[in-house]
């Protein structure tokens, strides 16, 4: 491989100066108070925190993983990520005014809002760690994963040299600016990875082995993975990829960003918003953009890798300088960059580098405010001060990004990753959408949930890995027995913790009508209509993204019957969720 050329390192370290300029940019005003750096000031418009929020889950091992569902199952294979827009479009319409309207600094501070006793002070004590260092340090890891398979491929680096270079920036300004630095970075990155990868996705198609959209749908490499939704004949592909996605995963599953009932990384940016319209607006432009938007630039130069590099093997002979262990699927996607001309490959490495630092500096930022705010200040110090509470994040900053490039560097796969961290949230979902609409849920349901999603997970990974199609639903079906148990077996939430809740997030009265009665709310707007129409838009809103990525892919492919009949929906549905948000709103 040829090394970069002068112009291609100009643009990844414009790119680098120009990011650490704006943390510092940012640190002054983000250093006054904990609030400020950990939300911005709670002032943020929707169009920024939208886009904040695309520009996170963009990471780097965004199109590694998409490379390589594609390349195993094909197009279709991408449900078991598409389906989580459900999740995001009930948020949307049903839960991001909640969050806003609980008034907390993070999501784990609504524990103590919620539910009552030690064991509420207990639960958001181990979500802290549990969600901010374990969880969190997983999930920054398969993203540090990425980057090192990039820089083996591209730049010829070891995984501890790609690491260490990659991190440094991102804890430098993620520790100075805060939330506000933060958000000002995606929007610049954001563009700049746009650019980049619909600029990598037209340079592939033009390669004279790939020789047009047309040829690359017609290769006879890359035509049995062109269905938007698996074969009829294929019984298992139906059951893992489309109907578990789509009838269980998107409610059961937690997974950062597509959290049921909105949290982590994604509440963080709803309770940074000006007011409650500004959450939901931010809340829907992530949620059309990142399904409908995004893909298909991913997918085109998946496809492409499958006439280049038809093996796994034919990877390894093209780059024989990487670790063997760490040529896999998902490595085929830095190995088609490679291919970029001088110039095009330096906005695409620097785009690569922008999604790498997006996600990252919101997971550590958002790490760092549970163990600040949840552990430092609740259970340690509570008399801290601003400029103390600022300070231990900064810290905690640094040291969940050395953490992750621990965790690193034992990762070989990216979509296995992804697979145990679905697993282990499974069972857990249900309670997250429930919590806000039914009144008897505690404490207890939660820590049993938790506890018992894990060991249930780690057990069927261990000993029944036959039963793998069934993992995902034998672990919903135990742990929703466990919990629902637990839940009636235990004492409920104190009475008065109840009544503040309720009052001050104004629930629908279904599921609350004993705690409104004693509220004395004689409220007769709410009995279920709010959450009915939001419902609806929620199935709504999905139909009119779902129907953007299937009518742009059959536009690609130029199948122009299913093009008419998905924009057509496109329209309709777009005009039926506009009438019905407005009735929601009224």
């Amino acid at each position: 491989m040829e090394m970069l050329s002068s112009l291609d390192w100009s643009i990844i370290i414009g790119f680098l100066i120009f990011s650490l300029a704006i943390g510092v940019y940012s640190s002054r005003k983000s250093g006054s108070s904990a609030k400020e750096f950990f939300l911005s000031g709670q002032n943020m418009p929707w169009w920024m925190l939208g886009i904040s929020m695309v520009a996170t889950t963009f990471s780097a091992d965004t199109p590694n993983l998409v490379t390589d569902i594609v390349r195993q199952n094909g197009v279709s294979g991408n449900w078991v990520w598409w389906a989580f827009l459900l999740t995001g479009m009930l948020t949307v319409f049903i839960y991001a005014r909640l969050w806003r309207r609980s008034g907390v600094l993070t999501d784990l501070e609504f524990y103590e809002l919620r539910y009552s006793g030690k064991e509420a002070s207990f639960l958001r004590g181990f979500r802290a760690f549990y969600l901010g260092v374990v969880f969190n340090v997983l999930v920054m890891a398969t993203v540090c994963l990425a980057a090192i398979k990039i820089g083996a491929i591209m730049l010829g680096l070891t995984p501890l040299q790609t690491i260490l270079i990659a991190s440094i920036v991102t804890v430098f300004y993620s520790s100075l600016g805060g939330l506000r630095g933060i958000i000002l970075t995606d929007i610049f990155q954001f563009v700049l990875a746009m650019i980049g990868t619909i600029g990598a996705a037209y340079f592939v198609v033009k390669m004279p082995e790939v020789n047009g959209l047309s040829n690359l749908f017609a290769h006879e490499a890359v035509q049995g993975k062109l269905d938007l939704v698996p074969a009829m004949g294929e019984g298992k592909l139906w059951l893992s990829l489309l109907i578990i996605p789509l009838a269980v995963q998107w409610w059961a599953s937690y997974y950062p960003g597509a959290e049921p009932g909105g949290g982590g990384y994604i509440a963080q940016r709803m309770l940074a918003a000006k007011n409650e319209d500004h959450a939901v607006a931010a809340t829907f432009l992530f949620n059309t953009a990142h399904y409908a938007l995004r893909p298909w630039p991913w997918i085109i130069i998946a496809l492409a890798s499958l006439i280049l590099f038809p093996t796994i093997e034919s990877i390894q002979t093209t780059f024989p300088h990487v670790d063997p262990a760490l040529i896999k699927d998902d490595i085929a996607y830095p190995a088609m960059l490679t291919y970029l001309p001088k110039g095009l490959i330096g906005v695409v490495l620097a785009s690569l580098i922008a999604a790498f630092m997006s996600t990252l500096s919101t997971h550590l930022n958002w790490g760092a405010s549970y163990l600040t705010h949840d552990l430092y200040k609740r259970f340690i110090n509570q008399s801290a001060s601003e400029k103390q509470l600022v300070s231990f994040g900064r810290i905690s900053t640094g040291l969940l990004m050395a953490a992750a490039m621990v965790v690193a560097l034992f990762l070989e796969n990216a979509k296995a990753a992804f697979d145990i961290v679905i697993l282990v949230g499974a069972g857990t979902g249900l309670i997250f959408i429930l919590r806000w609409f039914w009144w008897r849920i505690n404490a207890y349901s939660e820590i049993s949930a938790m506890i018992s999603s894990f060991l249930v997970a780690m057990v069927l990974l261990e000993y029944f890995k036959g039963l793998a199609a069934w993992h995902l639903i034998i672990n919903v079906v135990i742990t929703s027995i466990v919990w629902l148990a637990v839940t009636y077996l235990t004492r409920p939430t104190k009475e008065e913790v109840l009544i503040n809740f309720y009052t001050k997030i104004k629930p629908d009265r279904l599921g609350w009508r004993r705690v409104a009665e004693k509220a004395n709310d004689d409220m007769t707007n709410r009995g279920g209509r709010s959450i009915k129409l939001g419902i609806l838009c929620m199935f709504l809103g999905s139909a009119m993204v779902y129907s953007v990525l299937f009518f742009t892919g059959y536009l690609l492919m130029a199948q122009w019957t299913y093009f008419i009949l998905f924009f057509v929906v496109f329209i309709l549905s777009g005009l039926l969720l506009k009438r019905t948000w407005s009735a929601l709103n009224s």
